[in-house]
């Protein structure tokens, strides 16, 4: 590993994004001239299903100027992969980073993508984009040695020039080999690729290059479409989820000056040249749902979902249950659970369509604009080449705009009216047809025997899902089972009374939140510091390393807990991603309410590509974490959805924000790895266990809110 800049070939085959080159190759021709760049990689699993004729991809442009545009289906909805990967193209391309532009998630220019989730952009696709890079930069020495007439081990690339390495005068630039055509070839055997201690772009701070545009308003979004003769549109929504359309009167919406009613089944809409006219017609309509009485609730969704468990799956084991259960000297069996949980995007989902004919232009808020093509495609009965969708800057996504029934809608609309649409979904339509980070029960049984070493682990987590439920400790007898999830592997889960999905860092947040405050629990009972407690447990380096990197920077103090410090520990792996997290808070015993004072996080991400925003990123992550370990909770009742704005529904304030810290232990060996989503993983947990050792409270529930707090106090050792 340590030769290999990005270890094992696994991760230089994993991004394999097949497309089939007869039409990339019709596609890429509105980009003008330049050479074009095709490589072959391996098929992964994951999308094999997507294999065409050939597997070639191609991921940049060199234009005539010696520009160069990075073509990626992926879209930039905060991550700052707009930056990234201009970096990790401009590294083995060498070419200077400012001379790279980048296109994103626009489906009639870029390569088919999966979609932007899961922190894969530069785990997976970032290698893709290396290896192109890599062997383009080969095709223009080979073609650069054509030209000056010498070999091509005479030669050397540097910021858009292959020159002779002895006379560095003989030169000719990247445009000048162009010459505004494209060249496809494919090289015998690529170019070496670099080593870190070689970089010049990549592992440098960068800050965002979209910063100046988001920051003035510049920044275009879906909503900010505006196209000649456009309609706004607002849909008839029922009031709860089940409910049936029974009748409905549209008379004084269609008496309205400029309005346009459109009923296509049992799908109504108003439409209106000014998006405010539209939402006064919508108002005038008189519709009689029938609403399903279910019973179930945000109190009783638990025991509603325990009756509808599935066939479980199993994360990890080893060792016998029960031979671990004879050894233990001590038994812990606690139950956690978290709510339901919003991903409340600033943006609501919004998209602009545009159909002519048979052919359809749709700019969408969305993760997936290829699945929105096809979602389109189908809506509309026409091919999937003949839709072209364009994804603007992404105003949050968080895993919630992975589909994008909006656009769907605007494109029938527009096929309806022969004009374009705007679908802008309202905070409530937002609220109501999310799919909720699911609720979930995690069951734990432990042992300590009278060394307080752990001999009996037997995990069970149901709806949430395995990711971050692999067992990382050295624990002789222990299983791990998972009974459904938000999708995946596992398969959706039955029970809930809408739809759920995955949710930033699905289910790590979860089982993180769990572990580690039954962890504090053990060695409160074995009367040992919850640091050194895991610890003595651990094997994994890069887990033992981030865990003393945090502790180094916290400043940890060991005592056995509670202590009354209201210190709090949390540690996971995400994404490929380790990571350790602690904190301090402050709680008002009579309020309930929790201050957090400091939080800081260690991650061990392998190589970082733009170190500025991997710690823009963790900050991100650990604001955003306060909301669903403190306050984000969905209430509702029959299929009713009682949040519906930030009046009631609340997330993070600034006001909120404690000191935050962040270390990145370098790790240049290994592959870059998650970056996006490890850092919320273990707010709750590093939360639950301060707030346990500050008070002795036991929070078996997310989000923490004064109330539970309070509850929790009652039960709690007097410190």
């Amino acid at each position: 590993m340590g030769k290999e800049p990005y270890g094992d070939k696994e991760h230089h085959s994993a991004s394999s994004l097949p497309v089939n080159r007869r039409e990339f190759l019709k596609k890429i021709g509105v980009l003008g001239g330049g050479i074009l760049v095709y490589f072959q990689v391996g098929d992964p699993a994951a999308w094999a299903q997507r294999r065409r004729e050939e597997d070639f991809n191609a991921f940049l442009r060199i234009g005539t100027d010696g520009n160069v545009t990075c073509l990626t289906g992926k879209i930039e909805m905060g991550q700052g992969v707009v930056t990234s990967l201009p970096q990790m193209l401009a590294e083995e391309l060498d070419v200077a980073y400012d001379s790279v532009d980048i296109i994103m998630g626009d489906t009639d220019l870029c390569p088919w993508d999966m979609g932007t989730f899961g922190s894969m952009t530069t785990r997976f696709f970032g290698p893709a984009l290396l290896d192109a890079a890599r062997e383009a930069r080969g095709v223009l020495m080979e073609l650069a040695a054509d030209y000056l007439k010498v070999p091509v081990d005479r030669l050397q690339t540097k910021d858009g020039v292959v020159f002779e390495k002895a006379q560095t005068k003989r030169r000719v630039t990247y445009g000048q080999l162009t010459k505004g055509k494209i060249i496809e070839r494919r090289l015998k055997q690529k170019p070496p690729s670099k080593r870190p201690s070689e970089y010049k772009v990549m592992g440098k701070p960068q800050l965002r290059r979209d910063a100046e545009e988001k920051v003035t308003g510049k920044a275009q979004y879906a909503g900010d479409i505006h196209l000649p003769g456009m309609l706004y549109a607002n849909i008839l929504r029922p009031p709860a989820h089940g409910s049936r359309l029974k009748g409905v009167d549209t008379t004084d919406a269609e008496k309205m000056t400029g309005v346009r009613v459109i009923r296509d089944g049992n799908f109504i809409a108003v439409l209106h040249e000014h998006p405010d006219e539209a939402e006064k017609a919508l108002s005038k309509i008189k519709a009689q749902f029938l609403v399903p009485k279910t019973g179930i609730d945000d109190k009783n969704i638990f025991d509603h979902l325990m009756k509808k468990t599935p066939h479980p799956s199993i994360a990890s084991s080893g060792g016998d249950l029960k031979t671990g259960e004879e050894r233990a000297t001590t038994i812990i069996e606690e139950t956690y659970l978290n709510s339901y949980v919003s991903h409340a995007p600033i943006e609501t989902r919004t998209a602009v369509a545009k159909v002519e004919g048979n052919k359809a232009t749709v700019w969408a808020s969305t993760q997936g604009p290829f699945r929105v093509q096809s979602q389109v495609a189908r809506g509309l009965n026409i091919p999937s080449e003949n839709v072209r969708v364009i994804t603007p800057f992404v105003g949050g996504g968080f895993g919630g705009k992975t589909s994008a029934p909006q656009a769907v809608e605007a494109a029938r609309l527009s096929k309806l009216t022969g004009r374009p649409v705007q679908v802008a979904w309202s905070r409530k339509e937002e609220f109501f047809y999310d799919s909720f980070r699911p609720a979930a029960i995690v069951k734990i049984k432990s042992g300590l025997n009278d060394a307080g070493d752990i001999v009996l682990w037997d995990y069970h987590v149901y709806y949430a899902g395995q990711r971050g439920a692999d067992q990382i400790y050295e624990i002789p007898h222990h299983r791990e089972a998972v009974y459904g999830g938000w999708g995946g592997r596992h398969g959706a889960s039955p029970g809930h009374p809408f739809a759920v999905g995955p949710w930033r860092a699905p289910a790590a947040n979860t089982n993180t939140y769990a572990r580690d405050l039954h962890l504090n629990i053990m060695a409160a009972k074995a009367g040992i510091d919850p640091l050194e407690f895991r610890l003595r447990h651990l094997r994994d380096k890069r887990m033992i390393g981030v865990l003393k990197a945090a502790s180094k920077k916290f400043g940890w103090k060991p005592s056995k807990t509670p202590s009354g410090q209201g210190y709090g520990i949390a540690c996971g792996i995400d994404a490929g991603t380790y990571v350790a997290f602690m904190a301090e808070v402050d709680v008002d015993k009579g309020k309930g309410t929790v201050e957090v004072k400091r939080v800081v996080c260690a991650q061990d991400m392998g190589f970082v590509v733009n170190p500025e925003g991997a710690k823009i990123q963790m900050e991100g992550c650990m604001t955003m974490g306060l909301g669903y370990a403190l306050t984000e909770e969905i209430h509702f009742k029959d299929g009713e959805i009682f949040d519906t704005n930030f009046n009631t529904y609340d997330i993070p304030l600034f006001s909120w924000l404690p000191k935050i810290e962040t270390v990145i232990v370098d790790n240049p060996d290994l592959s870059p790895q998650g970056g996006g989503e490890p850092a919320i993983s273990g707010m709750g947990g590093v939360l639950a266990t301060a707030i346990y050792d500050a008070t002795g409270a036991k929070l078996f529930q997310l989000p923490m809110t004064p109330t539970r707090v309070k509850e929790a106090m009652k039960h709690a050792q007097v410190l």
